[in-house]
């Protein structure tokens, strides 16, 4: 199964290596099956709380938005650099390229359809396996 994805690198605050970003994404749609195409865009702060204002009614900035497509396009995955790179930056564990990595795996999971806010903990379960397997 070819990767069917692509990354888009809006923004110049933090470096994206875009190689790694590409190897964990193609291993990660490899082991979910993932057929159909979808995008992962790094964006700035300023970007994100926009979207998140518009879409979910949150005047602030937030690491991770997923927007799900139709038929055969599966959506956008919006990963604040700047953001994650914080986040980052206060834990004792999480590096940089490690919590990208963290946020991708999320955005995917919501982008099939997994909902943590209401599945009874089904997503988050999943999502914790696959942070193990991937070491993220």
């Amino acid at each position: 199964m070819k990767p069917n994805y692509l990354v888009i690198n809006r923004q110049r605050k933090r470096a994206i290596d875009g190689a790694k970003v590409r190897r964990f994404l193609t291993k990660l749609t490899q082991n979910l099956e993932v057929e159909k195409a979808f995008s992962a865009v790094f964006v700035t702060d300023e970007v994100i709380r926009q979207y998140n204002r518009d879409y979910r009614g949150f005047d602030k900035p937030t690491d991770v938005l997923s927007f799900r497509g139709d038929d055969g396009y599966l959506g956008d995955i919006l990963i604040s650099a700047e953001t994650a790179y914080n986040q980052a930056r206060k834990s004792r564990t999480l590096t940089f390229q490690t919590n990208v990595q963290r946020l991708l795996l999320h955005g995917l999971l919501h982008l099939m359809g997994y909902d943590h806010e209401t599945d009874d903990g089904q997503m988050r379960a999943i999502e914790r396996r696959l942070r193990r397997r991937f070491q993220c």
